[in-house]
């Protein structure tokens, strides 16, 4: 007795394993009450387990169980089956068995099946288009063998299927139902007509062409098969039959049609070996095949159509038909319709098909005098390819053949273009010199490299396009971009990278000679936008100025403070109103940087720029009178007045100076610390004025001290200043002078809290007082010694950590005082000196 459960293979799929399992328990059970149609459940579970099993290509077990359910559905009455369904299953178990048989190569088994399935159809749709669908796709695997032996088989098949779909069409009646048996058929008859191609009975594959396009079969036939396959069988099938006319006109057809490319192309070079074809054949298949712009083809599909036109175009047979003078015009619509399609791919940034469909182009233009230009344009728009493709050698290789054929701009800028890319600058600013001599050249092409050339980061080259650009502006013709805008534009590019201020200040200075020589309407332009351009150089020359000026670079500031003078005061024509302030401060600080720069080089300056200086300082004045006491600012007047003294310094004029200072000093915009600088400055250098240092120093101590919280730092430096100047200037004949600064320091300490008064400059004052009693104790000048001793002892006495000192000069006095008794006609001795 053969085993219950046949011997399962491992569980390569437990899935499947654990249904067969259920299928054959199912099985067993047979009938179960209550259960409605037990037998249809259980050759519907075999035949769903048999459906996994093929799948997983387990082609025996499939068949265990498509057997199976043929053996249960076999003891059914199938007449008394009503339900669609379960008809429907019962097919589909004797076509699956079948299908499984082919798998195992048992063919006979398969077809009889498929042949015993006919008495299964009840009239319906699905049924007939199942099994016509099964037939076909046997003839199929035949036919896509290659077997010339089994050739007819396939077309017995595919017959059967045929003869399905006929006789379904008589028992269907909806449209649907109608419309999809009907496209089984025209697809079963075109493999049909495939099958008799392959065996050469070229009369009968016209007989099925015809046929399907007529559409003069069977129900609802009326309307034929257009399908893109049937040019190509009915070409193929004229050829074979040696009528070339036919096949040509197949041909034609094809290419208006909607045959694929690669079917196109492939069937034109088989027609072109086979029979005499024209160039204007070769150009409509080609049009065709890429199409126009705008068709709404996507961009994958049309790059596969342009590499399918490509390999056309290039063939040689296809270039012979293109030979001579005979074909001249057909060669020149070759080459505008493969232009055309580069040129659209060079639109989508398409660069790699664009640049090969220019290439073939290229292929169907004659090396002749009248296609030299041409050919030079083909050059110039591969090179643009390719440096769209960052394929910079290859783009440079074209445009040196491009300039070869035709030196014109064009070439000339793309040579600029590559050698930019390839960051050649020190070729690309010398390519810039040989465009300008070019003969169809315009300055436009100038603006076009610096922009190129900035977008590539290269700023020397943006500079060098510029500033050829700028000879163009004083030749006379009009120019697109005005001068302000370019000269704008390169202080711009210049202030990108650090040290280019002497070229920036070259360029300022371009701007304001031709505003001078222009008028500022003219240059700057009028109304608002004049304004802006205006501003913008002088807020350019004012921030440089004062950059320079903070790096100690004294000679650039000055250029750049005097230009930012001229352009906020309006350039030639005096406007000053809006940016009177701004002017101001540039005049004061042109001439303190020229101060700057004379100590910076210790050479003084010459009576020309004293001059300049003394013009620029009246033109200051000037302001600083106009405004309005809200509107100027108190540094500014201090600036002036610093830089004013220094200058009239120089015209040994003691007296201007002195009325300058005493001016400011009266001014609202006085401070106690401006007046201590015009004072330390006064007091010290080569042109000293020490009435004026004085009354700067009284002025700024007597302001100091009258403030609410005085700033004794200051207090202590003014008083040194004060005693350094009196003794300097008076010192040898008025002593008294100088005591009395003294005695005003310790008046000033008197009441201070400990350390309110700066230490080291009240021990300063204390010990160079002490010292001042050295010279009149050597000359017996006794009550002058007394008072400058006495002075010492007083100001240590107000200063913290000065006791030891202090009882060394008491202890001091009160021996100098018992030896003057006791030597009262003698000369006393002279005191040892008392250093910190």
């Amino acid at each position: 007795m053969p085993p219950l459960f046949p011997a399962l293979p491992p569980p390569t799929n437990t899935f499947a394993i654990l249904r067969h399992v259920a299928a054959d328990l199912l099985s067993l059970a047979a009938d179960v009450s209550g259960v409605p149609s037990p037998a249809i459940k259980s050759a519907s579970f075999y035949y769903k387990t048999g459906l996994i099993w093929h799948n997983l290509r387990k082609f025996d077990l499939a068949s265990i169980c498509f057997e199976k359910a043929t053996e249960i559905v076999s003891k059914l009455d199938i007449k008394k089956i009503s339900d669609s369904g379960e008809k429907k299953m019962i097919l589909d178990i004797n076509i699956a068995r079948s299908r499984t048989a082919w798998e195992v190569l048992d063919r006979k088994i398969a077809i009889n099946l498929l042949n015993r399935a006919k008495c299964l159809l009840f009239g319906s749709f699905e049924h007939y288009k199942a099994l016509a669908n099964q037939f076909l796709m046997f003839g199929k695997s035949i036919l896509s063998k290659h077997d010339t032996a089994s050739l007819n088989d396939a077309l017995k098949l595919m017959n059967e299927a045929l003869d399905l779909c006929e006789k379904g069409l008589d028992e269907v009646r909806t449209r649907e139902e109608i419309s999809e048996l009907k496209d089984l058929k025209f697809k079963t008859l075109r493999f049909i007509s495939a099958v008799h191609l392959q065996k050469g009975e070229y009369e009968s594959v016209i007989k099925c062409v015809r046929v399907l396009r007529e559409g003069s079969f069977g129900n609802g036939g009326e309307v034929g098969d257009h399908h893109a396959s049937l040019p190509v069988l009915a070409m193929k099938a004229w050829l074979g039959l040696g009528r070339y006319s036919e096949a040509e006109k197949e041909l034609r057809d094809m290419v208006a049609g909607t045959a694929g490319a690669e079917t196109a192309k492939g069937v034109f070079l088989g027609l072109l070996g086979r029979c005499h074809v024209s160039a204007k054949s070769a150009v409509r298949v080609a049009h065709r095949v890429v199409g126009d712009d705008g068709d709404g083809v996507s961009a994958g599909a049309a790059k596969v159509r342009a590499k399918v036109v490509a390999e056309l175009v290039s063939d040689e047979r296809v270039l012979a038909l293109f030979a001579g003078d005979a074909a001249a015009k057909e060669r020149t619509t070759m080459h505008a319709v493969l232009w055309n399609c580069a040129s659209n791919h060079f639109r989508v940034k398409d660069y790699e098909m664009s640049a090969e469909m220019f290439e073939k182009s290229m292929l169907y233009l004659p090396f002749d005098l009248e296609n030299r230009n041409l050919r030079a344009k083909s050059f110039r728009v591969l090179c643009l390819c390719y440096l769209g493709l960052s394929q910079l050698d290859r783009a440079q290789e074209y445009i040196i053949e491009a300039e070869k054929l035709e030196p014109n701009i064009g070439s000339a800028f793309l040579k600029f273009k590559v050698l930019l890319q390839k960051k050649d600058h020190k070729n690309a600013i010398n390519q810039i010199l040989a465009m300008t001599i070019c003969l169809d050249f315009t300055p436009d092409f100038l603006s076009l490299s610096a922009h190129e050339a900035v977008a590539c980061c290269a700023l020397p080259v943006a500079v060098a396009a510029l500033s050829n650009l700028l000879n163009f502006y004083t030749s006379g013709p009009p120019m697109p971009t005005t001068e302000v805008v370019v000269l704008r534009t390169l202080v711009t590019i210049l202030t990108q990278e650090p040290g280019n201020e002497s070229e920036i200040l070259k360029y300022v200075k371009r701007a304001h000679t031709r505003a001078s020589e222009l008028g500022p309407d003219y240059f700057f332009g009028k109304e608002e936008a004049g304004r802006r351009e205006q501003n913008w150089f002088a807020v350019m020359s004012w921030n440089f100025g004062t950059k320079c000026g903070k790096e100690k670079n004294y000679e650039l500031c000055v250029e750049f403070l005097r230009f930012a003078s001229e352009f906020f005061g309006g350039l030639v024509d005096g406007k000053v109103e809006e940016n009177s302030v701004m002017v101001c401060k540039s005049l004061i600080l042109t001439v303190s940087a020229m101060i700057a720069l004379e100590n910076q080089k210790q050479t003084a300056l010459e009576d020309t720029e004293v001059k300049q200086a003394i013009e620029q300082l009246e033109r200051s004045e000037k302001i600083l009178t106009s405004l309005s006491p809200g509107s100027m600012e108190s540094e500014l007047y201090f600036m002036y007045t610093f830089t004013a003294y220094d200058i009239q310094g120089r015209l040994n004029n003691p007296e201007s100076q002195q009325l300058l200072v005493k001016k400011f000093a009266s001014s609202k915009a006085c401070t106690p610390k401006n007046l201590l600088q015009i004072g330390l400055a006064a007091s010290q250098g080569p042109r000293s004025n020490p009435q004026v240092a004085t009354f700067a120093l009284n002025e700024s101590l007597s302001a100091l001290l009258s403030s609410p919280s005085p700033d004794y730092q200051n207090v202590a430096l003014t008083v040194r200043k004060l005693i350094a100047v009196a003794s300097i200037h008076r010192g040898e004949t008025d002593d008294d002078a100088v005591h009395s600064m003294y005695k005003q320091a310790y008046r000033i300490m008197v009441g201070l809290k400990e350390g309110e008064y700066p230490s080291e400059e009240g021990k300063w004052l204390a010990m160079t007082a002490w010292n001042r009693a050295a010279v009149p104790v050597r000359l017996g000048q006794i009550e002058l010694a007394r008072k400058w001793m006495n002075a010492g002892v007083e100001i240590a006495g107000k200063v913290v950590g000065m006791e030891t000192y202090r009882a060394c000069m008491e202890d001091f006095i009160s021996s100098f005082e018992n030896k003057c008794h006791e030597h009262k006609n003698h000369t006393s001795e002279s005191r040892p000196q008392m250093v910190l």
